[in-house]
């Protein structure tokens, strides 16, 4: 059983990660339904938090379906992130997440998101203010270091630990690879392995197969792994790696059909919650991902991206599940 704070939860969890222009409400409603155990939002502004802007408000959407939930908020002002936790508990999220792992150069050069690496009594001092503030289990989420020279994990672990949170999610880069390279997942496993660390310790990077997910589980020990990337257009992948290390065999993969249908639950999520205009606009990024590897589907796409009109898109949606019904995806 692993929990976190009075949550727990049963077996090996897999974490949909945090992902910005990704993990809304419709995409984390799809990921639910098969099998996501614990969700994030977006990462959300502090600064935008105390100051009611309606881009950070929004991303405080969330539902009980989702849960367990926790909102993610990032910033380099100790006040504003103690504050911006305050507003986020009033959400009622299961946990508050704080992100100390974004890599982009607009948030991480001014010393938010992996840019609090360089700084890691700042980055002890803002934990201990925002667990100190909220009543929620709160959690964090960062990579290995800002460059290969600066990796100094297992002190970060400690330091958070000492302040009060309740699980740590390692990336398994450092700031410097961007999301390149491969994922060095052997630091994450001497902080799962040190003997001071007791909290809960999750994985992410590069886990994009059931196989992996099995490889590393039982290579570095982690108490269970978060999914980004490989997520996206393919929320399968959780109710797969389940299914994969409770009998070792492989689900076959989705049909055309359930692609369909699962892009038509997206759809409709993201209707209803963001209205028809950004809702149609939002999802235009996810169609190449759920008809991935699909054979002549580029005439499609353009369908789907120009259409202003929902009914038109879900009509496209039906003619792709008739053009391509026992189509295999090229891999």
């Amino acid at each position: 059983m692993i929990k976190i704070g009075s949550l727990e939860l049963e077996g090996f969890p897999l974490l949909l990660a945090p992902m910005e222009d990704v993990s809304d409400p419709p995409f984390r409603a799809v990921c639910k339904e098969n099998g996501a155990d614990i969700m994030y939002t977006e990462f959300i502004s502090s600064e935008g938090l105390i100051r009611d802007a309606a881009k950070s408000v929004e991303k405080l959407d969330i539902y009980d379906y989702e849960r367990p939930i926790g909102i993610q908020i990032f910033g380099d002002k100790i006040e504003s992130m103690r504050e911006a936790a305050a507003i986020a508990e009033e959400a009622d999220p299961d946990i508050i997440d704080i992100n100390y792992g974004c890599p982009v150069k607009k948030v991480a050069c001014k010393g938010a998101g992996a840019g609090i690496l360089l700084d890691l009594p700042k980055m002890q001092s803002m934990t201990e203010e925002i667990v100190k503030r909220v009543n929620k289990p709160v959690t964090v989420k960062t990579r290995l270091g800002w460059d290969e020279n600066s990796i100094k994990i297992v002190e970060v672990a400690k330091r958070l630990q000492d302040v009060g949170i309740q699980a740590l999610s390692i990336h398994g880069r450092t700031r410097k690879q961007m999301y390149k390279g491969v994922a060095d997942w052997s630091h994450i496993a001497e902080v799962k392995n040190h003997p001071d660390i007791h909290i809960p310790i999750f994985g992410n990077g590069d886990i994009d197969s059931p196989q992996k997910a099995l490889e590393y589980k039982n290579k570095y020990g982690v108490d269970g792994i978060m999914i980004g990337r490989a997520a996206i257009g393919y929320p399968w992948i959780f109710n797969e790696i389940k299914h994969y290390l409770k009998t070792g065999e492989l689900l076959d993969p989705p049909s055309l059909e359930e692609r369909v249908n699962i892009t038509k639950k997206h759809l409709e999520f993201s209707l209803e919650w963001k209205g028809d205009k950004k809702g149609l606009f939002e999802m235009r990024r996810h169609y190449t991902n759920y008809f991935r590897g699909i054979p002549n589907f580029k005439p499609f796409r353009q369908l789907l991206v120009e259409s202003n009109d929902p009914q038109e898109v879900f009509n496209t949606l039906d003619r792709i599940a008739e053009e391509f019904a026992g189509a295999v995806p090229v891999v």
